[in-house]
């Protein structure tokens, strides 16, 4: 091969990986999907994310890649453009498990803020949470009594976190405490981009009588950041059905974690 060839297949190769790294940013990190969007094997997706990787740019999972560092750490629009269907399909599933009459906590987050939406209409709720996409969607909402949890909103994830809340947290048992997560790892939990977060979510966690952590199957096995909250007790993570195996036998395997896998063909 010719030296111009050489070097034009390195750019191809340079400008794929900038594209490929622009995707795994915007949440859109499988690697069927990958392959799918830019014509390539699968085998290449992986070598183009395990260079990325090295470079230190995002972090690998067992289905593809996340993205990596504090540095990272995407706006709310970002988040919101990156694996839509399957957010819905976990929202709308998460929604069905509300009763009339129940009292919830919905965590900051875009999976989270879908349940919040998913929610509008219904009557007989009480809703408390820190999450502005939350507020935005019910606090028109007639039958739904919102609580808002005190203090400074965090920005780039609408987050309102401080004492004020945690305090008003103490005050409560909600019957269903919904969390949202950039990353979510078996052995050390969910990843938080701030030490706050993580202690926020650990105390939401332990007021409720059932945890629900909502995350699309690019979140399981990774952790973007170097903070992490471990639901207490029991709980349950509600994913989509193209969850790796071998992750979702990995949060089952010590018994405290049940695995809901939500079908997003059959919700959409």
């Amino acid at each position: 091969m010719s030296g111009a060839r050489v070097r034009a297949t390195r750019k191809g190769t340079a400008r794929r990986r900038d594209d490929i790294l622009r995707e795994v940013l915007a949440g859109n990190g499988e690697i069927s999907e990958l392959a799918a969007r830019f014509g390539i094997s699968v085998s290449t997706v992986r070598r183009d994310l395990q260079q990325l990787a090295g470079d230190g740019h995002i972090h690998r999972t067992y289905g593809g890649a996340v993205a990596g560092g504090r540095s990272a750490e995407l706006t709310l629009d970002e988040k919101e453009s990156g694996n839509r269907a399957q957010k819905d399909a976990i929202a709308r599933a998460a929604a069905e498990r509300v009763c009339e009459g129940d009292v919830i906590l919905i965590d900051a987050g875009t999976t989270t803020g879908r349940l919040a939406r998913a929610l509008k209409g219904r009557g007989g709720l009480t809703v408390v949470t820190n999450s502005t996409i939350a507020l935005g969607h019910l606090a028109e909402e007639q039958g739904i009594e919102l609580v808002v949890l005190g203090g400074r909103v965090r920005r780039p994830n609408g987050a309102i976190l401080g004492p004020e809340g945690e305090e008003t947290l103490r005050r409560l048992t909600p019957d269903l405490v919904f969390l949202g997560a950039d990353g979510l790892h078996a052995r050390d939990g969910l990843s938080c981009p701030s030490l706050e977060q993580a202690h926020s979510k650990e105390l939401m966690a332990a007021r409720g009588r059932e945890a629900v952590v909502l995350a699309d199957s690019s979140k399981l096995g990774g952790s973007p950041f170097p903070y992490h909250a471990r639901p207490g007790g029991r709980w349950t993570l509600m994913t989509d059905e193209d969850a790796d195996p071998g992750e979702v036998s990995r949060f089952a395997a010590d018994g405290t974690c049940e695995v809901v896998t939500v079908s997003v063909t059959a919700a959409a």
